[in-house]
């Protein structure tokens, strides 16, 4: 009785935590690049099942001899144990885009993420709504600088585009700062290339951890960070901005799910309860 309580009632946690999961995918519809997370259970080790009599006769349920012993009884079956959760898996599917307007947001299509400078360290994201802030640096909302291959990237408002492998041109006839260099050969607007966004993925990307912020960080399992380019580099879209790939209805119909079988574990209890109480007052 005991253990069928301990295995329900480890059943009705894992389902708890995956309405905590569910929950959470839910509140973030609306966050730019966000990507959903599953929570994986995994089973307890199960106990095999097996007669104690053939044809009415009762023999030895094991052997043994010099050498070991052997289960004689037939096997009829396994009992369950119980389920814990073992991971939260985050799934990198591609967000769906949507126009902005906005010329300091830029959308990644495809694998990979942006690299962004923060008190700890270079840190990885999918969210491209950036802003110019202080000293011109291209930044998240959250204030941590973007970069790029020379560095920091620093942009003057209305003074650049982006290309689709992410080179950043700007108009050095508009850029003082810029008036020493040449422009590139055979432009006639008069445009330099500024710098190129730092684009990386991971050999294990689903093994990353969420930092919060859009922000994740590699770990033993990710490997570390390796820089995308050639044909394997993703498509920046400018003035777009990945949407979340939550999807509404699958997580309100897999929350309806995690509530019933929840409930199913209650009853579960409830009727192990009971037949304990009733077996305990036969014996008193």
């Amino acid at each position: 009785m005991l253990r069928g309580i301990h295995t329900s009632a480890s059943g009705m946690l894992a389902q708890q935590h995956r309405l905590g999961v569910i929950s959470n995918n839910l509140a973030n519809i609306t966050t730019t690049a966000y990507k959903r997370d599953n929570s994986i259970d995994k089973a307890f080790p199960e106990l095999l099942i097996r007669k104690m009599k053939v044809d009415t006769i009762q023999f030895p349920y094991r052997i043994r001899h010099s050498t070991g012993s052997i289960d004689k009884a037939t096997t009829v079956g396994v009992l369950g144990t119980g389920v814990e959760q073992n991971e939260i898996f985050t799934v990198l599917e591609q967000g769906a885009l949507k126009l902005t307007e906005n010329p300091t947001d830029v959308a990644l299509m495809g694998e990979g993420f942006f690299v962004v400078d923060t008190p700890y360290g270079e840190r990885y994201t999918r969210n491209g709504n950036f802003t110019i802030g202080n000293g011109n640096i291209l930044m998240t909302k959250e204030g941590y600088p973007v970069l790029g291959q020379k560095g920091v990237i620093q942009l003057q408002e209305n003074n650049f585009r982006i290309e689709e492998d992410g080179t950043i041109y700007v108009n050095a006839n508009l850029r003082e700062d810029l008036a020493f260099i040449d422009p590139r050969e055979n432009d006639w607007r008069g445009e330099i290339v500024l710098d190129s966004f730092r684009v990386v993925d991971f050999e294990f990307p689903r093994y990353m951890h969420k930092q919060g912020d859009s922000l994740y960080y590699d770990t033993e399992y990710s490997g570390p960070a390796v820089e995308i380019s050639g044909l394997e580099r993703p498509r920046l879209v400018h003035k777009f901005l990945e949407a979340s790939n939550v999807e509404p209805v699958s997580q309100m119909v897999e929350m309806i799910e995690v509530n019933r079988a929840y409930e199913l574990g209650q009853k579960s209890i409830q009727v192990q309860d009971s037949s304990t109480n009733r077996l305990l007052s036969v014996r008193a």
